[in-house]
C-alpha cells in the first residue's frame, strides 16, 4: 500500500513539474505579413486581418511547443480593393472554396536558434515547411505574461495550386512564385496555464 501511495505522489509531482502553458495570439499587436515580386522590379505586400493561433508549451523557453494557426483567406488585405478581390477569386486563393490557410506543427530549438516546423495548408494542399524564428523573450506586464516571436520564411505559391500567371512582353512573370512571409507575433499567456 505504501508503495502505491509513493508511486501516486511521484506521479503527481512529476505531472506538476511538466505543467504546460497555453498562449494565444494578441491580434492587436501582431501582423501576418507577406510579400511577392510584382513586374519583376518591385514587391507588393499584404497581410491577413482575421486569424487566430495557439501555442502550447511545456518548457519556459518554448522548446518543442505545439503551434496551431489559421487565417481567413477572405481577410486578405493589400491596400487595393480590386487586387484583394482578385486574390480571393479562383485565379488565386479561391476563398469561397478554401476559406482558411492553416499551420500545425512545433517550435523547435536548435542550439540558440528556433525553427517552426510542421504542416502548412493552403488551397487544400498540405506541405511540410520549415521557417526561421526569432524569439523576443517573455515579460510579465503586471496584467499578465506576454511573449514575442518573429517568423520568416518563403513558400512557392505554385506548390499549393495558386498558379495564376500572366507574362510581360519580354516573358517575365507579372507575379513571382516565391512568397516571402514576415510574421510578427505577440502572445498572451492564458489564465490557469
Amino acid at each position: 500500500m505504501k508503495k502505491m501511495y509513493f508511486a501516486l505522489v511521484a506521479l503527481v509531482i512529476s505531472g506538476s513539474a511538466i505543467a504546460q502553458s497555453t498562449w494565444k495570439i494578441d491580434n492587436v499587436h501582431s501582423k501576418i505579413g507577406f510579400s511577392v515580386s510584382h513586374m519583376v522590379v518591385a514587391e507588393t505586400e499584404g497581410s491577413f486581418k482575421d486569424y487566430a493561433g495557439t501555442v502550447v508549451s511545456k518548457a519556459a523557453d518554448f522548446s518543442g511547443a505545439e503551434v496551431t494557426f489559421t487565417a481567413k483567406v477572405a481577410s486578405i488585405y493589400t491596400e487595393n480593393e480590386k487586387r484583394d478581390g482578385h486574390l480571393k477569386s479562383a485565379d488565386f486563393f479561391d476563398a469561397e472554396k478554401f476559406p482558411e490557410i492553416s499551420f500545425k506543427g512545433n517550435l523547435v530549438k536548435e542550439g540558440t536558434k528556433y525553427k517552426l516546423k510542421g504542416d502548412f495548408t493552403m488551397k487544400g494542399v498540405t506541405k511540410k515547411v520549415e521557417f526561421d524564428v526569432t524569439y523576443g523573450g517573455t515579460i510579465n506586464t503586471g496584467r499578465g505574461e506576454k511573449a514575442g516571436f518573429k517568423v520568416i520564411g518563403t513558400i512557392n505559391r505554385q506548390d499549393y495550386g495558386v498558379n495564376w500567371a500572366n507574362k510581360l512582353a519580354g516573358g517575365e512573370m507579372v507575379v513571382g512564385d516565391e512568397v516571402s512571409l514576415n510574421i510578427k507575433i505577440e502572445l498572451d499567456k492564458q489564465p490557469n496555464s
